[in-house]
């Protein structure tokens, strides 16, 4: 299945970040979150390069620490806290392939704030990528019902009402369709869905659904999450 299917695993870590200070490089385990994701993608063996994108001095030496040199920096254009993921992932893989001179078929893009992944997580994205012949896949996890769209409420010059106008037909959560939010695991593209299409989706996206809990650590209260279930 996986036999000239090239695949480029890119580990996002930008050195800013607003909620945790040097999150990236926050330990659990002893192990700092870009070192988890590193781990994690070598166990892997038939993925062909890892490549940390990072503008950060400290982040490149960390990444270099775990046999996982960066052989570039990102540009201070890519680097700001609203640049999106596909400008970072075509960046990096126009880059790479012209140093390399290889070219990738399929592009992991493995986020660090997610230490709770499994290297079975990242197996079974690339699987149904190649067998459902999809653009893309992303791994999700199920949204807490009572976070539901229709469930929530605004207020508008002290006033308040639903979000949604829908909202007030609901009764009992069953009437409510599972929603799912992005966990950050690991998101599989091919690479026309990055080149030609631009896109984290593209025409054909499958889910590939994770039933446990895996924090994607934005605050110190998903750090705390993150830590316990990891000391298990």
């Amino acid at each position: 299945m996986y036999k000239n299917n090239s695949i480029l695993a890119i580990i996002p870590a930008r050195s800013g970040s607003r909620g945790i200070k040097n999150k990236n490089l926050v330990k659990i385990n002893n192990l700092s979150l870009v070192a988890h994701a590193i781990n994690c993608v070598k166990k892997i063996n038939f993925i062909d390069h890892i490549h940390v994108s990072t503008d950060g001095k400290k982040i490149f030496n960390e990444a270099s620490k775990f046999k996982c040199k960066p052989l570039f920096l990102r540009t201070k254009k890519l680097s700001g806290p609203r640049i999106s993921d596909i400008k970072v992932i075509e960046y990096v893989l126009k880059k790479l392939e012209k140093i390399l001179n290889k070219k990738f078929k399929i592009i992991l893009l493995i986020q660090p704030t997610s230490p709770l992944r499994k290297s079975s997580d990242l197996l079974n994205c690339i699987k149904l990528l190649l067998s459902k012949n999809a653009d893309s896949v992303w791994s999700l996890s199920n949204s807490d019902l009572k976070y539901h769209p229709l469930k929530q409420l605004k207020i508008l010059k002290n006033k308040l009402s639903y979000y949604d106008k829908k909202g007030n037909k609901i009764i009992a959560r069953q009437q409510l369709n599972q929603l799912y939010h992005r966990n950050g695991i690991c998101y599989a593209l091919r690479r026309n869905t990055v080149l030609k299409k631009k896109s984290l989706m593209g025409t054909i996206s499958i889910p590939y659904i994770v039933k446990r809990i895996v924090p994607n650590i934005d605050s110190y209260k998903d750090l705390e999450i993150a830590k316990k279930l990891m000391r298990r």
